[in-house]
């Protein structure tokens, strides 16, 4: 009996890790729980009316070892809209990846065991130089409206990319993503850290707020993300 209870009340393995992002949700209104049997945890919360989650577990790509951050929000796009940026150095490396895969003739693996966002880089045409301005030293860019993806990067998320960029070093990976009516930003994180998410999480909703600037036909009129946006408001009076 005496065992069962000093286990009952020693930290669990990485709860005292995690009880700083705990405390930080319990102080911001979000939700957090803890992942049963694993080691990872989930926040929920909400920026106006959208709804993000914050997820940190084991990594679901081969480009981030170990323990990764996710953010994940449903952005009501179609999805068919794709759109990824990510830091260069990975860049280089995902581009050298699919070009040995292709040369090594496995294009069904490429197809099937490859991330869609390591895909899209060799389906859809990346922005330039210019298009991508003072950002293209840290991030390159690619999707399948490459006057949507300008204007979605350029103004407060153009500020809030090139912050993360002094931020964190070059070599680290950072994957913002949009596709399948979702966006996704995935980096590593190795341990819960309330200041790493002090830089995602801005950046994040910076980005939500760029989308919904365009779906309501802000800066991209007639662009697909404006008749995403249009469709979802239809469903939503039709539901």
């Amino acid at each position: 009996m005496l065992k069962l209870l000093r286990r009952l009340m020693s930290p669990r393995p990485g709860r005292a890790d995690s009880l700083a992002i705990e405390h930080w949700a319990d102080d911001l209104g979000y939700r957090f729980m803890r992942v049963r049997g694993v080691r990872g945890w989930v926040v929920e919360g909400q920026q106006g009316a959208q709804s993000w989650r914050i997820e940190w577990g084991a990594s679901q790509r081969a480009y981030i070892e170990g323990m990764e951050l996710r953010i994940i929000a449903e952005v009501g796009l179609p999805k068919g809209v794709v759109a990824v940026v990510l830091n260069r150095s990975l860049l280089a490396v995902m581009e050298e990846t699919v070009y040995d895969q292709f040369i090594g003739d496995v294009q069904t693996r490429i197809d099937t065991d490859t991330p869609p966002e390591m895909r899209w880089l060799v389906m859809y045409p990346q922005l330039g130089a210019r298009p991508l301005g003072r950002l293209h030293p840290r991030y390159g860019a690619a999707g399948n409206d490459t006057l949507g993806l300008q204007q979605w990067l350029a103004g407060p998320l153009e500020q809030a990319l090139a912050n993360s960029a002094m931020a964190v070093g070059p070599d680290q990976p950072v994957v913002l993503a949009v596709g399948r009516g979702r966006m996704t930003l995935r980096t590593p994180m190795s341990r819960p850290d309330v200041l790493a998410l002090a830089i995602w999480l801005p950046l994040f909703e910076q980005a939500l707020r760029a989308v919904a600037r365009l779906g309501a036909g802000g800066t991209a009129a007639d662009g697909p993300m404006e008749q995403g946006t249009a469709d979802s408001r239809s469903a939503g009076r039709s539901a």
